[in-house]
């Protein structure tokens, strides 16, 4: 189990990467109605960090390129959101 600090660590991580993604990162703001402009407040969110893993996650591809980026295990991403607030509430099945 990874700490919170770790978890939001690897977060805006994945963020940094969705930033960098010409095709993902508009789908992300447009899924998360997030605006460019407050992303550096959001990003010291936990809720805010939360999300942009569950965003991740929606899609194997967008863990791979991010973990292969990252040099992080392909599980690290699920890992990191279970730390993350809401993440015990979480239920893979």
């Amino acid at each position: 189990m990874r700490s919170q600090d770790s978890a939001e660590a690897i977060a805006l991580q994945a963020l940094s990467w969705l930033a960098s993604n010409d095709e993902v990162f508009p789908v992300f703001l447009a899924a998360t109605g997030a605006a460019i402009k407050d992303l550096p407040s959001a990003a010291q969110d936990p809720a805010f960090l939360a999300s942009v893993l569950d965003f991740l996650v929606m899609e194997d591809a967008w863990v791979m390129g991010f973990c292969d980026a990252a040099s992080l295990p392909y599980e690290a991403p699920m890992q990191a959101r279970a730390a993350l607030p809401g993440g015990a509430q979480l239920h893979w099945t």
